[in-house]
């Protein structure tokens, strides 16, 4: 056994998170994609089958408020919250992620005023989130103009209405200033939404502390909520009587069962709600969050940066010297819970990988990108996976 075995071996026996594996269905696969997909929990497929079964089957309709499935966009992002540091009462869970980036940049502009005529968004950003950006602008009368993250204090001014970021970048992993830039988009008379889809269940966030207006994010990565399970939006508190969501549907009017023709917006998050939850994939949802009970995220960040440290130490001495480059930031202040490294015929080296069991993912043209989840990675996985790289790439 080597001397990075033996390390790991050391260092699993006292991970205080270790007993979480046991929470969720896994293998013998070293499962590093949870960036992309988190595992499944497993209490998730009993809770399924009772929401089939029992609550549609058998109460059908009574289960709108016998089985609590009216509140639970309110409900679940309540349980949320505290993973992002958010109070209760400023997260509602429903939609896409897209059609949350939307609500949220359009409702930023609406509240910043017709003097403020452009809109930054972040040029690295994730594909989807400029598409809407740019869409948002072209509805709203704005220019669009995509910054560098890092470059976004200088580009403010007071024609800017709001800012979009992305809290982690999802190529590389680096980890984005939120303070810094939330900041700076405050000092400008502007408004800061984020887009925490690679770092919520990965590190804090710190929404109230830091003061941010407006943030959406996905829940079936970090938060292991499934595919294709609900988003959600935060809209902090003292912005919530004047969010004025361009999609204002029955869910969110203050009286949703009164029928009226004439729209009048819930009070508080509700007013981020839309149509009719999605309540098999939000009862998913809501199930596989039961793995974070008596989980602080502070102790999942620790975990995070050991691990990647750990990997980028092993790929140092597993794989041949210039066969890869590491694109993710060292200082862990600017790092993320992923590891992108270029490498030559990247899609090809990475079929092989999960031909032997280490899944990871492929980014064109050359980047193999890692997810390590504190919860169910330890650190035998993380020898594993770059040791197989090593003799793969050797």
């Amino acid at each position: 056994m080597s001397e990075l075995s033996l390390r790991a071996e050391k260092l699993d026996a006292a991970d205080e998170l270790a007993c979480k594996r046991a929470e969720f269905v896994t293998d013998d696969v070293v499962y590093l994609d949870g960036n992309s997909l988190g595992a499944l929990p497993a209490v998730v497929p009993g809770r399924v089958e009772d929401v089939v079964r029992r609550q549609w089957g058998e109460l059908r309709i009574r289960s709108w408020e016998e089985s609590g499935w009216w509140t639970a966009p309110e409900r679940i992002g309540d349980r949320i919250a505290p993973l992002v540091g958010a109070a209760p009462g400023q997260i509602v869970a429903g939609d896409s992620t897209s059609v949350n980036v939307f609500k949220a940049l359009v409702g930023a502009v609406r509240m910043a005023g017709e003097r403020r005529d452009e809109i930054l968004v972040d040029a690295t950003t994730f594909p989807t989130d400029g598409y809407i950006a740019e869409s948002a602008a072209r509805m709203t009368g704005r220019t669009l103009r995509p910054v560098a993250p890092a470059d976004v204090p200088g580009a403010l001014g007071p024609r800017t209405a709001a800012v979009l970021l992305n809290h982690v970048d999802y190529r590389t992993g680096r980890l984005h200033d939120l303070p810094g830039l939330t900041h700076a988009v405050h000092e400008a008379g502007a408004y800061a939404v984020w887009d925490l889809c690679h770092s919520a269940g990965a590190l804090p966030v710190g929404l109230d502390e830091h003061g941010v207006d407006l943030a959406v994010g996905c829940t079936y990565k970090y938060l292991n909520g499934g595919p294709g399970s609900p988003a959600y939006l935060y809209v902090r508190r003292e912005l919530q009587d004047r969010f004025d969501s361009p999609l204002p549907g029955w869910n969110s009017h203050a009286e949703p069962f009164g029928m009226r023709t004439g729209y009048a917006p819930a009070p508080g998050a509700l007013r981020g709600r839309v149509g009719t939850p999605d309540i098999l994939s939000m009862l998913a949802l809501e199930a596989a969050l039961e793995v974070w009970d008596g989980v602080s995220v502070a102790a999942v960040r620790a975990k995070s940066l050991a691990l990647t440290d750990f990997f980028l130490e092993c790929v140092a001495r597993y794989v041949p010297e210039g066969r890869v480059e590491c694109l993710t930031p060292m200082a862990h202040a600017e790092r993320g819970s992923q590891i992108a490294l270029r490498c030559d015929d990247a899609g090809d080296v990475m079929k092989r990988l999960i031909a032997q069991g280490v899944v990871g993912d492929f980014r064109a043209p050359d980047v193999l990108r890692f997810g390590f989840t504190p919860l169910y990675v330890g650190f035998a996985d993380v020898e594993r996976a770059a040791r197989v790289l090593g003799a793969t790439l050797a």
